[in-house]
């Protein structure tokens, strides 16, 4: 009954960080919000008994992915009309939302390590399972995945291809 409870929530607090981050018109508030929706897929994942899933959610979609993203955003730096932007981005009410949110997963995740761990929540998947599944039945969503993301790594270095000459042209003159 207590990890149905505790599914519900953080579906909740999913579908309100995705929410909140299709909405948000300023790239680094959606992207807290992504990596708030990440990390509740993850504990999702965690409630149902895939452990192993919900640790490559956090590891590569929550941390990896993210890291990439911060580092389009910075290739995309506009200067000192940026930095301006960027102090009245982060001041201290803006982290009101996403804080709150990671509050209620932290809160969830040390309810559910204190009693005892996945035992309402099912079996534990490991890495073998997780791999024949990856590449058997669902072989055509991974490689489906696999070309959005590479489509995304083309779609940065287009959008990051100008800065770069403009800042290798700068250092030749």
């Amino acid at each position: 009954m207590l990890a149905l409870i505790l599914f519900y929530i953080t579906s909740a607090v999913a579908i309100f960080a995705t929410v909140m981050m299709i909405t948000r018109l300023n790239a680094v508030h959606g992207l807290l919000y992504l990596i708030l929706s990440l990390l509740a897929v993850g504990v999702i994942f965690f409630l149902l008994g895939a452990h192993f899933a919900a640790v490559l959610e956090v590891i590569i979609y929550a941390g990896a992915i993210m890291v990439l993203f911060v580092f389009v955003i910075m290739m995309l730096n506009l200067g000192q009309k940026t930095i301006e932007q960027e102090r009245i981005w982060l001041q201290p009410g803006i982290w009101r939302g996403p804080s709150l949110l990671a509050l209620i997963l932290f809160v969830e995740m040390f309810v559910i390590i204190v009693l005892g761990g996945n035992a309402e929540t099912g079996q534990v998947v490991n890495s073998k399972q997780v791999g024949i599944a990856l590449f058997g039945p669902y072989l055509l969503a991974v490689e489906l995945a696999s070309m959005l993301l590479l489509a995304g790594l083309v779609g940065a270095y287009h959008l990051g291809k100008p800065m770069l000459k403009a800042t290798r042209s700068r250092g030749h003159s």
